[in-house]
């Protein structure tokens, strides 16, 4: 396999510094990072992080160390995970919304020597062997840190709230590989200007990073997702290109930002995080005419494995994940759930004993999907089914209806114990106006009104002032709780 890679240039010599220091010496004044207060040059950028680099080095940073990084979108991330890959060590990210016990379990699990994070985020760290040196970034680089294509670079959890962490190590060749392919597949060049509504810790944020230093594109940094911050951003900073969220998309929405800013400057707009329910995706279409509004579906283990091009046919990008990215091989089981191999995968999960891979080498994904021709929809959860009675069902369909009633910002459904039956649905929502009522008859009303299996019903209804959300704002059904 790995030959194989190499000969069809899924696998490259690409790492960060390589790219950096190729954009810093071919275009040293073109814009690199772009923030509401500040900007920064191919050249400029390349020196803030060596200067970073050698502070890090002096405090004894060096290859296959594990630094982790709590921090928000800021030009201080930038350095950060620049710097970590100048001196070949592996960034491990943690998500700001975690506290003392995500940041415990990940910090003991990744080994990580140094911690890099906000000073108010300061003591959750401390009194767990970690240091907080000041850092002379005055002193000399004393060793070169050649990175190689293989080398690990990156250490991201899918969960940090486990007793058994699972930890995925990406080295360069995979994700920048995927990263340099999907470039020019999203239509990117060094022109554009991408924007991030989702935090850079996560890997969809990264993603949009890669994409951008593959081509030599500028990053517009938002520091923190908030629906008039990014309008304000769109509108003010003009990027091209928006990596975004469902949530992201309905809250704007909600809010009628669409029509009173102006967002003309996009012509890509990815949309990934979780599922979209298809009539967001053409009412964004609608409101950013000038716009290709695609879809991608991705993961920690293996970053962009599907999604929908600019020139695809719309109702593909509203209704689908996409097709494979380069190099990608994708499948769907007797069971509906979709499987991956290919050159963007990981290996396996750090110091934790489950095989997410069958027997004859794909990585079993856990979503459940249906092929559609050359496209892949995404359908659900296989964890996510509801057992009622013994015939089970995927409630992501009746979600989606949920998500289009009026009263409705945002619906969840989740198995509740039932003596009888073993589980029955119980519907979360989050209602657009906090001041409405909506009864479990009017639910059921509506649904039958779209002709949903009388089995496929919610039989309670809870409403919540908010739900709990992952960083790239999928529900974390795990917390909704019945009263």
């Amino acid at each position: 396999m790995e030959s194989e890679y190499v000969a069809r240039g899924w696998w490259a010599e690409d790492t960060l510094s390589g790219w950096l220091a190729r954009h810093a010496a071919e275009r040293p004044d073109a814009l690199a990072v772009s923030s509401n207060d500040t900007a920064l040059a191919w050249k400029s950028l390349e020196d803030q992080v060596n200067r970073l680099a050698k502070g890090l080095q002096a405090r004894g940073v060096g290859r296959g160390d594990v630094v982790a990084v709590q921090l928000p979108n800021t030009l201080e991330f930038i350095f950060s995970y620049l710097a970590i890959a100048r001196l070949g060590a592996v960034m491990c990210t943690l998500h700001m919304p975690y506290r003392g016990t995500e940041i415990a379990t990940l910090m003991a699990h990744s080994g990580a020597r140094l911690a890099i994070c906000t000073p108010q985020a300061r003591e959750m760290f401390e009194g767990r062997g970690i240091a907080f040196p000041e850092i002379d970034v005055s002193e000399k680089l004393v060793t070169e840190q050649k990175a190689r294509a293989a080398d690990p670079f990156l250490l991201l959890y899918t969960s940090g709230t486990t007793a058994a962490p699972k930890g995925v190590v990406h080295p360069y060749r995979t994700m920048l590989g995927n990263a340099r392919l999907g470039a020019p597949e999203h239509g990117l060049t060094a022109n554009d200007r991408i924007l991030c509504a989702a935090p850079l810790s996560h890997l969809y944020g990264l993603y949009s990073l890669h994409c951008a230093w593959a081509v030599g594109a500028c990053t517009v940094l938002l520091p923190q997702f908030s629906p008039p911050g990014l309008a304000e951003t769109v509108e003010k900073q003009k990027p091209t290109a928006l990596w975004t969220a469902p949530a992201h998309v309905a809250a704007c929405r909600a809010a009628g930002l669409f029509d009173r800013h102006d967002w003309s400057s996009l012509k890509l707009a990815i949309v990934s995080g979780s599922m979209a329910p298809p009539e967001l995706i053409r009412e964004l279409a609608a409101k950013l005419p000038g716009c290709a509004v695609t879809q991608l579906w991705g993961m920690t283990e293996l970053q962009a494995g599907l999604y929908t091009r600019p020139g695809d046919p719309p109702e593909m990008s509203a209704t689908t994940a996409g097709r494979p990215s380069p190099g990608t091989q994708v499948r769907v089981s007797e069971e509906g759930e979709l499987q991956v191999r290919g050159p963007l995968l990981f290996s396996g999960y750090l110091n934790n004993p489950d095989n997410p891979f069958t027997p004859d080498g794909w990585f079993r994904s856990g979503d459940l999907a249906e092929r559609r021709g050359e496209y892949f929809a995404i359908t659900g959860r296989s964890k996510d089914l509801i057992n009622r009675g013994g015939v089970k069902f995927n409630p992501a369909d009746v979600e989606m209806l949920l998500d289009s009633h009026p009263k409705i910002l945002q619906s969840a459904i989740v198995p509740m114990p039932d003596p009888v039956l073993g589980e029955k649905a119980c519907a979360f929502v989050v209602l657009k106006d906090k001041a409405a009522s909506l009864s479990l008859e009017d639910v059921v009303e509506y649904l039958h009104g779209k002709n949903i299996a009388k089995n496929k019903l919610p039989e309670k209804l809870v409403v919540v002032p908010e739900m709990p959300m992952t960083p790239t704002r999928k529900v974390i059904k795990g917390r909704l709780r019945l009263p």
